[in-house]
């Protein structure tokens, strides 16, 4: 079916919406049977790849003065360095896998498998990104352009852990539908430059909107606790960590998981299913 030798000019047209449904759902089955090494391994490089698009955003925010809105899109733009890293590279991030919820749905994996995938990768994508923020401390890269990177770092980290739960799970359910949007259209493509021309709008849509990502928040809150001279003073604390990793994690987990994946699974595969007969 893909087997493109012949006609190189379908080279040029992206997968219909019912074959990326199928493409997706065959993904998800593979990522929930990868073994425990690799999908370990995997996580780990997923939390680093989204923590050097978030200095990256850092880098591009500092001192620009670009104004509110155009600042936001370029940072959204650096930003979505992590996730082209992450589809093109390839690597196992937690709210693109919220897309596995369509094997799931169809029955081509227990419930077990998805929450093993979603539990092991949750982990690994943290200590990836903790563990990157750790050694970019380390650097002393955060005391570029007189501090005033460090700065952007510890106002982004204290807006983060300040949010009230409700705000910071709608900004999770919104990030995450455009994050596997991203992951969906990227999966149209036949091409790298496709994969990343599609990754690109989706991400620098919810970055600029200021919706919240779970792994991102992995390392940008970290960061400013490392940086802040006195982070508890600022909310940068490991309560104040979870305390927005929680409803930003659901978020992500609905808005992934039930807006993008469950919806496409009802349009393109159960119906498709229920067109063949039983």
């Amino acid at each position: 079916m893909e087997n493109n030798q012949g006609n190189p000019f379908t080279l040029l047209d992206a997968y219909a919406p019912a074959e990326i449904a199928r493409r997706v759902e065959s993904a998800g089955v593979t990522k929930a049977g990868l073994g425990i090494v690799p999908t370990l391994a995997l996580g780990v490089l997923a939390g680093a790849f989204i923590a050097f698009g978030s200095l990256f955003y850092l880098v591009a925010i500092t001192d620009s003065g670009l104004g509110y809105g155009l600042e936001r899109v370029v940072g959204g733009i650096c930003f979505s360095l992590g996730l082209v890293l992450v589809v093109v590279a390839g690597a196992e991030l937690f709210t693109g896998n919220n897309l596995i919820v369509i094997a799931w749905a169809d029955r081509k994996i227990t419930s077990g498998r998805l929450l093993r995938n979603w539990g092991l990768v949750f982990a690994a994508n943290f200590v990836g990104a903790v563990a990157t923020a750790v050694i970019v401390d380390l650097s002393g890269v955060m005391g570029g352009h007189g501090g005033a990177l460090g700065d952007s770092a510890v106002r982004v980290a204290a807006a983060k852990t300040s949010l009230p739960f409700v705000e910071a799970f709608f900004r999770g359910l919104l990030c995450n539908a455009l994050v596997c949007l991203a992951v969906w259209l990227a999966m149209a493509a036949h091409s790298v430059s496709g994969k990343i021309l599609a990754v690109v709008f989706p991400i620098s849509a919810f970055v600029a909107a200021g919706f919240e990502h779970s792994v991102a928040n992995m390392f940008l809150v970290p960061l400013g606790m490392l940086v802040a001279p006195d982070p508890a003073s600022m909310g940068l604390t490991v309560a104040g960590l979870a305390a927005n990793l929680v409803p930003v994690t659901l978020g992500n987990i609905v808005g992934g998981s039930v807006f993008v994946a469950l919806v496409y699974y009802v349009v393109y595969i159960r119906r498709a299913r229920g067109s063949d007969g039983p």
